[in-house]
């Protein structure tokens, strides 16, 4: 085992260089007396498909950038394995992700205060959100113009998505301008973290900037297989590189940012997590957390696919012609499909009006079609129209199948677990069908190809969901933050391990319920939260 130190030790690990480890290794190396060393598992994030924003087609498969991880066999979703793909590499899921910037709703902030999460109030996380960003439409009272992640619009109008927009103004759903102002229910053009046509992940917006300061040492291809702890104490970072297992050690503390599946994976690896899971794999118990790897939450995708009757970006992408052209529009402009990915337009709108006061459901809807994410596109002129339930109810889990460091985790989502997320999924593809059908949509609209006409009961309809639905790649939960009468709690309302000093967790995870939207604002958010909380609590032994 070799010994990594760099003067000595240093004052923080931090594990994963993703949505959060990329924010949470640029901030803290802002402080010169401060020493970093980062870990990222993935190779460096030089890839031109990484940057490119639709290039996401790409790296969706890549198994150099991404874990490519598949669920075990659902039995609610009749057996079958998800495809989860994870970002593996700087900036990680931020460097592979659909790019969309949407920070879920007040009162999912105002959840997590109530259930006992002090400081975690929407008025808490604002201004955060507003630290974190550099949006192009300037500051304002709900925006920031300074920031690290660059967020943009989409200027250029298309006519399906102004025809959704206007089918869903037919349903009750008001057109909007702004997902993350004042209320998120609408129905617009969505906002993307991107600038000048590029992608801006947090490597970029948090990570780049910083790389030149001495007291930030960066190691890629760098996989943590476990904590080094002494009793219940964590002193460092057992990880292996290039064939080489090395050690390195924290003075301060680690910072766990790998990931709702690979955070409770290494916390369970190290000996934190429910006592009788780690004896069946021969790991002595430091500490039983039997919340750890619990309480799995993920937004499942239901695709609806359209023929429409005039060209989508599927002829482009089909014809040669057609790729030249948009190739050269973003060369010389670096606007068009190849600057915006996939989904341009969306929706937050009640699926279920008598049992929710907030939006229910989210639409992603995007001028292509292919049978998944990232897939090969139809040769016809395809659109979709994807539902996911925002505030799924079904929890699932995460779990080591073995003391191997290097073998995946068990991963079961449980999706479609409740009466209420089986009823919000068939109600969500029904609201797809009518936005579809409205006089505004319609005429643009050949046919729906699935799950087609002749799936039209509600039991037709959940059996499409089952045999088709997939995730739109949220995975969160699986090392909540909580109160101390929580058996389930795996954190403090300051992200520390509970029973564990020098360790806090810093992701997806540490969500105890999952925000209404796309997680990677929300994160980025958390871990400028999470920074404050570290300098605080560092002054505070100091003192």
């Amino acid at each position: 085992m070799v010994r990594c130190q760099v003067s000595g030790a240093f004052d923080y690990i931090v594990v994963g260089a993703g949505s959060a480890g990329a924010v949470m290794a640029g901030r803290l190396s802002e402080d010169p007396d401060t020493r970093v060393l980062l870990l990222e598992a993935g190779p460096s994030d030089n890839s031109f498909w990484i940057h490119l924003p639709i290039g996401y087609g790409k790296t969706m498969w890549s198994k150099k950038y991404n874990w490519c991880f598949s669920t075990d066999p659902d039995p609610n979703m009749n057996n079958r394995e998800i495809y989860w793909p994870r970002g593996k590499t700087l900036g990680g899921s931020s460097s592979i992700n659909g790019l969309i910037y949407v920070r879920g709703q007040r009162e999912d902030y105002d959840h997590w205060k109530s259930i006992g999460n002090k400081g975690w109030s929407y008025d808490d996380c604002l201004p955060y959100f507003i630290r974190s960003e550099s949006n192009q439409r300037g500051a304002s009272e709900y925006h920031g113009a300074d920031g690290p992640l660059a967020v943009s619009d989409i200027t250029t109008k298309n006519t399906l998505i102004e025809s959704f927009i206007d089918g869903a103004g037919e349903l009750g759903v008001p057109r909007t301008d702004d997902f993350n102002g004042a209320q998120q229910e609408g129905a617009g053009y969505y906002q993307l973290t991107t600038r000048n046509g590029w992608r801006w992940s947090t490597a970029k917006g948090y990570l780049k900037p910083a790389r030149s300061r001495s007291n930030l040492v960066v190691e890629t291809e760098a996989q943590a297989s476990s904590l080094i702890m002494e009793g219940t104490k964590v002193t460092g970072v057992r990880y292996r590189q290039n064939g080489i297992d090395k050690e390195a050690f924290a003075s301060g503390e680690v910072l766990m940012c790998a990931g709702a599946i690979q955070s409770p994976q290494l916390l369970q690896l190290s000996g934190i997590g429910p006592a009788q899971l780690l004896k069946e794999h021969g790991i002595s118990v430091v500490k039983d957390l039997p919340g750890v790897g619990e309480n799995l939450q993920d937004h499942l995708q239901i695709r609806l696919t359209f023929e429409a009757n005039i060209p989508t970006t599927n002829d482009d992408l089909n014809s040669l012609i057609g790729q030249a052209k948009l190739g050269l529009q973003w060369l010389f402009t670096r606007s068009g499909p190849l600057a915006v990915g996939i989904n341009q337009g969306g929706c937050f709108m009640r699926s279920l009006p008598d049992e929710t006061e907030t939006p229910d459901i989210q639409f992603h809807v995007a001028t292509l079609s292919a049978d998944m994410a990232g897939g090969d596109v139809h040769k016809f002129s395809g659109f979709t129209l994807s539902i996911c339930q925002l505030r799924p109810e079904s929890r699932g889990y995460v779990r080591i199948k073995s003391a191997d460091p290097f073998e995946a985790p068990s991963m079961q989502p449980n999706y479609l677990d409740t009466d209420l997320d089986r009823r919000t999924a068939v109600a969500g593809m029904r609201s797809a069908r009518a936005i579809a059908q409205s006089a505004a949509m319609s005429p643009f609209v050949k046919r729906e190809v699935k799950p087609g006409v002749e799936a039209d009961t509600d039991e037709a309809l959940l059996e499409y969901c089952r045999n088709n639905g997939a995730t739109i790649f949220h995975p969160s939960g699986t090392c909540k933050m909580g109160t101390d009468d929580d058996p389930m709690a795996v954190l403090d309302e300051r992200l520390r391990v509970r029973g564990v000093t020098n360790l806090r967790v810093i992701d997806c995870s540490s969500m105890p319920t999952l925000v209404s939207g796309n997680t990677n604002g929300p994160m980025v958010m958390m871990a400028e939260k999470a920074v404050d909380m570290i300098r605080e609590d560092a002054e505070g032994h100091r003192s």
